[in-house]
């Protein structure tokens, strides 16, 4: 059972683990407003880089340095905390489960933020998960410009939740501290159908565009390509149904459609990665489709395709 939570009397620790470009967002934010926190990467050159100098904020904030945050290799480094805050892709998720296990107290808040699926089964092959909130964030257009230098074009929305659903009193506290920090955060009693309405939409375009190798608008200009897409939207759409997700509208298509229309220009993380050489989080997009449509008995080929497509390019990437 979760603990009977009590808040901080003064101001929180929060450790971020995964110091990438969002994570260090959170992380300036979080300083800024007099929390004491921590941030924790293996990207030594951008660790020695906050520990030196500070962390550089620039983007739809303004442009400023950041002291007083605590920049560390590991997570045992930076010790116990209030909130720790997973922020590494998917697939960095069950390692830093691993390390916070190690360092984690009773009263400790968990709060894991990715794309895709699967969060927190990972984090339960390495702590138990009664303390453990999910969180999506959208909408940030977050990049690195240099070790300790980062850069946001927006910051929309934080939606957060309880793994296992349901208000309480900490997601009350987690919501208000990422507001008092000056995010848009807002606590949902449903966490589950807010993942999987982005979800689909990141199966829609992820692994289609990172096929292709274009972009989200040039991914519908081409009806193929488009039929491909939507052919990904469908699939994900009728598992979510299948596993009981309350969708909140009733048209998968034109919901598909109208997201993919608001951001022509963009490019989903997943084309990112390949533009950059990096393996991507299909594993946790587009490939948690045809594993769960196998335990469900529904076909999934356009996602089968997808992700062969994707993980034949990334066998050529180190």
């Amino acid at each position: 059972m979760p603990i009977m939570f009590e808040p901080p009397a003064t101001a929180a620790k929060i450790v971020i683990v995964g110091a990438g470009a969002m994570g260090s967002i959170y992380a300036g934010f979080f300083a800024e407003a007099g929390h004491s926190v921590a941030v924790v990467d293996i990207w030594a050159e951008h660790i020695s880089a906050i520990a030196r100098a500070g962390l550089r904020l620039e983007g739809a904030s303004g442009d400023r340095v950041v002291q007083g945050i605590g920049a560390f290799g590991t997570v045992e480094e930076a010790g116990p905390g209030d909130l720790f805050v997973i922020a590494t892709k998917a697939n960095g998720v069950g390692q830093a489960a691993a390390s916070i296990a190690k360092v984690i107290t009773p009263k400790s808040l968990v709060l894991t933020i990715q794309n895709g699926l699967g969060a927190g089964d990972r984090i339960a092959q390495h702590m138990a998960t009664d303390n453990v909130l999910l969180g999506v964030a959208e909408g940030f257009g977050a990049s690195i410009k240099a070790p300790g230098h980062i850069h946001h074009n927006a910051m929309r929305l934080i939606r957060i939740g309880e793994l296992n659903g349901g208000e309480t009193a900490r997601l009350k506290w987690v919501e208000m501290i990422w507001q008092n920090a000056g995010f848009s955060a807002k606590a949902f009693a449903d966490i589950h159908q807010l993942i999987w309405e982005k979800f689909i939409c990141n199966v829609m375009c992820s692994a289609p565009c990172a096929a292709f190798e274009c972009n989200i608008g040039e991914l519908f200009a081409d009806k193929d390509r488009r039929q491909v897409a939507l052919g990904c939207l469908i699939e994900a759409h009728e598992i979510g149904i299948a596993k009981g997700i309350h969708f909140s509208f009733e048209d998968v298509l034109a919901y598909g459609t109208k997201f993919a229309e608001l951001m022509p220009n963009a490019n989903p993380s997943m084309r990112l990665d390949h533009l950059a050489g990096r393996k991507s989080e299909i594993d946790a997009i587009n490939g948690m489709v045809p594993m769960l449509g196998k335990e469900l008995g529904i076909a999934t080929p356009y996602n089968d395709t997808v992700v062969a497509l994707v993980r034949s390019k990334e066998a050529s990437f180190h």
